[in-house]
């Protein structure tokens, strides 16, 4: 198992490290890892591995085996060695967009009551698909909304429950082609504001904001028909 170092802080750009294993496919899997693992429509971490003044670039990450995260090179290279102590950086600015964006597509599955049947995340823009079998009428409506709640600037936190907690409240999960993130028995919940002040709160595995403010000037993009009961919403940063 690979220690989630994004789940302590996930503004953190670099960290030490220590080589556990290799993959079959030639990935390299660390001790503990900044990297966050391709998953819940959010990319895999980019970045690079730097150890005896070498540097291998790293596409992405993904979920191995019994929690472990595997580090997959860009190009073929020479590994670091098993027991190698390295230092990890990851693409921040990549990172910083993601985070953005997956705040922002939470607050657009609140703007939007429907149930979300899939989404993605990308640096820059997300979508997310609903389980609704019309367009909304007025989009204007909608990005007006979602550029109220992130200039409320409110509070971005984590909380974890356990199972049971989570099957007596069944409506916190949104997402109804995915199962909530789960370890040991326990639930992750982001909550999005505090007291009168909350505006979201649902089972979530990704990284996050620390603040609705940071995501900044949103805009809505196309909305789409990939269904009879399917809408796809695309949202965009408006940097």
């Amino acid at each position: 198992m690979s220690d989630m170092l994004f789940r302590g802080d996930a503004y953190q750009r670099d960290a030490g490290g220590k080589v556990v294993a290799h993959s079959a496919e030639g990935g390299i899997i660390l001790d503990a890892s900044i990297f966050y693992p391709k998953g819940g429509g959010q990319p895999g971490d980019s970045g690079r591995l730097l150890w005896d003044n070498r540097v291998l670039p790293i596409a992405t990450a993904v979920k191995g085996d019994k929690d472990q995260i595997v580090l997959v090179p860009s190009e073929p290279q020479s590994l670091p060695p098993l027991g190698a102590i390295l230092t990890q950086e990851l693409d921040w600015e990549r990172r910083y967009k993601h985070m953005r964006v997956h705040t922002a597509l939470h607050l657009l599955s609140v703007v939007v009551p429907f149930g979300v049947t899939g989404g993605s995340i990308s640096a820059g823009h997300g979508r997310l698909d609903f389980d609704m079998p019309d367009a909304p009428e007025d989009r204007d409506v909608i990005e007006h909304a979602l550029q109220a709640f992130v200039d409320m600037d409110v509070v971005v936190s984590e909380e974890w429950i356990d199972q049971a907690t989570l099957d007596a409240a069944p409506e916190l999960v949104k997402t109804l082609s995915v199962k909530p993130p789960r370890g040991a028995g326990r639930v992750r919940l982001v909550r999005i504001g505090v007291g009168q002040d909350q505006i979201d709160l649902q089972p979530c595995g990704g990284t996050h904001v620390a603040r609705t403010g940071e995501i900044g000037a949103i805009r809505l993009g196309k909305i789409e028909k990939k269904g009879r009961m399917n809408r796809r919403i695309y949202l965009h940063l408006d940097d």
